[in-house]
């Protein structure tokens, strides 16, 4: 909050008595900030605002009025520190009145005729004044009535005085009278008395004329100085009691250079009530030069209000000074249609990114959350995200991020101002306590209700330009073909990837919850709702499809080295990347407020399930791939010791290269795994995800999934019975057999016997092999795991010749005894487990 001001101060003033109208200077402290903070100012009780003219807040030059008080105080009242005080008072002294007749030997201040607007009753005309007081003083006591008594004689001698100067002043014609009576005498004398009567007469009328010319001369000379000093005296009065007026044209002019529009408007205003109905010619040419300079300034302002951009407190001031200008039309309104087409202006020149090149984020100053997002979002889907790719990415963005960016942040922007703007047009709190008192504001919440369905499609405007603008860089097609020649022009760039979708619909929807801040109506913004649904489903295909290819690219990591559970990497790098394709979609899948599921539509749902039963398909694919490549085309140099060691494939350790045999049987255990582990593991994660049909996703790839196990199965028998059948069918065909050359047979042939002794040698093998393991973790068995191992033992032929049997006991003999320190692993587990 701001400090208060102190309260005015008056410490000085200059000159410190004189009559009423005198022109004095107050200097002191806190005198205000400007003209229109000063709102009071009285000497000697005397209201002398009118006069007031505030040049800084430590002095003010004002002229004294007609005050009650012979002395008094100096008390100024300002806005910001209200009613002051003083340390000085001011000594009102009573002028010397003079008659209208009265010689002077100074020129007369007739300012005591001027006409206080806040008090035009007191006003005197110069005719009205009466004589001076004969007794000189008020009369109290009988002393002072002595006094009067002195007075009343020296202006009786005065008076005589007067009288005789006036004698002595006509003494000319009292002697030109004389003389003409004594010319009369002798000329009755010498005629007659009959003829000097006419000439008496004739002497008469021409003395008679003279006196009354010399009279007219002389009056005449003393009335028309006196008119003409009336009518300098009253002009120099009309002048200074209209000065306001005389000078307004002027001081306009300056006000309007300095931008106090306020102390325009106010004298304006002022102006009007005094002379707005004037029939006076003079008042009224001055007044059409104001109503001249106002209609220049309601232009100015006008134009100033149009201008773009300009801020929401510009905008509000210019409207008051327009609604306190009475300006045609309505200018509230012209204003709301200047900046609808601004912004809508700004968000099409937005496209002027489709021919700049990648812009570089680093030097963009504003924040953006693309920054924010390459350094805290995980972008990565498994092992293979993370080769291949250059750091480099996290500081660039494609155009269409950045447009979307520049765009929403332009919207967010100017949006605001724009719906405060038209919420104080409603409300009428545009307009200022004069146009509330005039009816104005009445008139404009009034235009407002009728207008509202116009600010509505304004508002509808630009959010269908914003979503369609968006849609043609990241959806079009989604546009119709006009649309999409108007808001599109981005085909030729590529689609964006799912991590830039997302980080597009993050921007989107902070734009959203900002406009929906501002409580504009949920329907006009329903369709920013859509667009962010449209650009979710989105999001999640272009994810599955590029998990689909990066799945794909796994057949490239696979490395064959086998763990203890005869399992390679590719089920749990599969896996992972399914886990980390579905964390980088989960703020897509997450409902925000006002927000529709992503999976409501039928067709979305069809698509999600299709696109994961492809991913599916293509890992079983590359198992197939991978299971069935040629030996020369597999790369074993990597291979680890275990892979080699005899104990799993004998022959690995002499060439390091894995049979096709051996790389069935891996594929055949991963097959297993997959089966019983990695897929029910997708499914949960699926289902976690909101995901639907995850039953059939689940069904369709399990039953591929058996399939490919069988084919796989069907194969290695295959690769297993090829050496038997390749012994049988040479001795079959040996010699071009024909039947009608056939001879007498002597015994069974070597061919048939070889087979045999190979068949025997296998379920020999396999006999001592499954008897080895047994006996290694008899100590582990359990009851089903013992049946297993029962069932297995019965499908061999049984040995039953003691030979046979003694031969068995004496390799698996052998085999402990050779294997001993790797047999003592087992008992020392198994002790330890007894002991606890």
């Amino acid at each position: 909050m701001s400090r208060a001001r102190q309260p005015p101060l008056v410490t000085g003033i200059s000159p410190n008595e004189g009559i009423s109208w005198t022109k004095v200077t107050i200097r002191g402290e806190n005198l205000g900030t400007g003209p229109t903070d000063l709102i009071g100012l009285t000497i000697c009780g005397h209201n002398c605002l009118l006069t007031a003219e505030w040049m800084s807040a430590s002095k003010i030059v004002c002229r004294v009025g007609q005050a009650k008080n012979d002395k008094g105080d100096i008390i100024v009242t300002t806005k910001s520190g209200g009613k002051g005080t003083s340390t000085v008072s001011f000594k009102l002294l009573k002028p010397e009145k003079i008659g209208i007749l009265d010689q002077s030997a100074v020129w007369v201040d007739e300012m005591n005729y001027y006409d206080m607007r806040t008090d035009r009753n007191k006003g005197i005309p110069p005719l009205s004044l009466r004589p001076a007081n004969p007794l000189g003083i008020e009369i109290d006591n009988f002393d002072q009535l002595k006094t009067a008594v002195v007075n009343l004689k020296k202006q009786a001698n005065k008076k005589n005085e007067g009288s005789l100067a006036y004698v002595k002043g006509g003494l000319s014609t009292f002697f030109e009278a004389q003389d003409a009576l004594s010319a009369i005498h002798q000329k009755l004398e010498a005629d007659g008395t009959e003829k000097v009567e006419g000439s008496m007469t004739q002497k008469l009328e021409n003395v008679l004329n003279r006196a009354s010319n010399t009279a007219d001369t002389l009056f005449q000379e003393v009335l028309g100085r006196k008119d003409k000093a009336d009518s300098t005296r009253n002009a120099l009065n009309v002048l200074q009691r209209f000065k306001f007026l005389f000078n307004l044209p002027l001081n306009i002019e300056r006000n309007i250079q300095k931008g106090d529009y306020d102390v325009v408007i106010n004298d304006y205003e002022k102006a009007k009530s005094l002379f707005g109905k004037t029939e006076v010619q003079v008042f009224k040419k001055y007044y059409a030069e104001v109503e001249t300079r106002i209609e220049a300034l309601r232009e100015l302002l006008l134009d100033k209000l149009l201008e773009t951009p300009s801020t929401l407190h510009d905008q509000k001031r210019y409207i008051r000074y327009l609604s306190d200008l009475h300006a045609p039309g309505d200018p509230a309104w012209q204003c709301i249609g200047a900046q609808h087409q601004w912004i809508l202006q700004l968000m099409h020149n937005c496209n002027s990114l489709l021919h700049s090149p990648m812009l570089d984020l680093e030097s963009d100053v504003r924040p953006s959350p693309i920054g924010h997002l390459s350094q805290t979002a995980s972008l990565k889907r498994g092992s293979s995200f993370q080769s291949g790719r250059d750091d480099a990415w996290r500081y660039k963005a494609p155009q269409q991020v950045v447009f979307v960016e520049k765009l929403t942040k332009l919207v967010v922007s100017q949006l605001p101002n724009f719906w405060k703007l038209w919420i104080s047009y409603v409300n009428g709190s545009l307009f200022s306590e004069t146009a509330e008192k005039s009816g104005q504001m009445e008139r404009s919440k009034k235009n407002a209700r009728q207008r509202q369905n116009d600010f509505k499609k304004m508002i509808q405007e630009v959010m269908h330009s914003l979503v369609k603008l968006i849609r043609g860089a990241l959806l079009p097609f989604s546009l119709r073909e006009g649309e999409l020649r108007q808001y599109g022009g981005w085909e030729m760039k590529a689609e964006l990837s799912g991590q830039w979708l997302t980080h597009v619909i993050q921007t989107v929807r902070l734009s959203s919850e900002s406009l929906t801040a501002l409580e504009i109506p949920n329907d006009m913004l329903q369709i920013i709702q859509d667009l962010i649904l449209d650009l979710r489903v989105r999001c999640i295909i272009v994810t599955l499809q590029h998990t689909a290819e990066d799945i794909k690219r796994l057949a490239e990591k696979e490395d064959w080295v086998v763990d203890n559970e005869g399992l390679t990497s590719l089920p749990s790098q599969f896996e992972q990347c399914i886990i980390h394709s579905l964390q980088s979609l989960k703020t897509v899948l997450d409902c925000k407020p006002g927000e529709a599921s992503v999976f409501q539509q039928q067709k979305t749902q069809e698509d999600v399930c299709q696109l994961s039963i492809g991913i599916m398909q293509v890992f079983i694919d590359c198992l197939e791939q991978l299971s069935t490549k040629p030996d020369g085309d597999i790369d074993t140099s990597h291979l680890s010791v275990d892979v080699s060691s005899p104990d799993l494939f004998g022959s690995i350790h002499e060439d390091s290269s894995l049979s096709s045999e051996q790389r069935l049987l891996i594929a055949l255990s991963n097959c297993r795994y997959l089966e019983r582990h990695t897929f029910l593991n997708i499914a949960e994660h699926f289902e976690k995800h909101g995901f639907q049909g995850v039953d059939k996703i689940t069904q369709v790839s399990m039953e591929s999934l058996k399939e490919l196990d069988q084919r796989l199965f069907e194969m290695y028998i295959e690769f297993k019975a090829d050496p038997i059948v390749g012994s049988l069918e040479p001795g079959i065909y040996a010699g071009y057999f024909d039947w009608k050359d056939c001879l007498v047979p002597t015994g069974v042939r070597n061919y048939l016997k070889e087979a045999l002794v190979n068949i025997i040698a296998v379920h020999a093998e396999a006999k001592l092999e499954i008897c080895a393991l047994r006996d290694t973790v008899a100590i582990y068995l359990t009851p089903e795991s013992k049946s297993s191992f029962k069932q297995a033992l019965e499908a061999l032929p049984q040995l039953s010749s003691g030979t046979d049997r003694k031969l068995l006991e004496e390799l698996l003999n052998k085999f402990k005894s050779s294997m001993h320190l790797q047999l003592t692993c087992f008992q020392a587990s198994s002790s330890a487990m007894m002991k606890t």
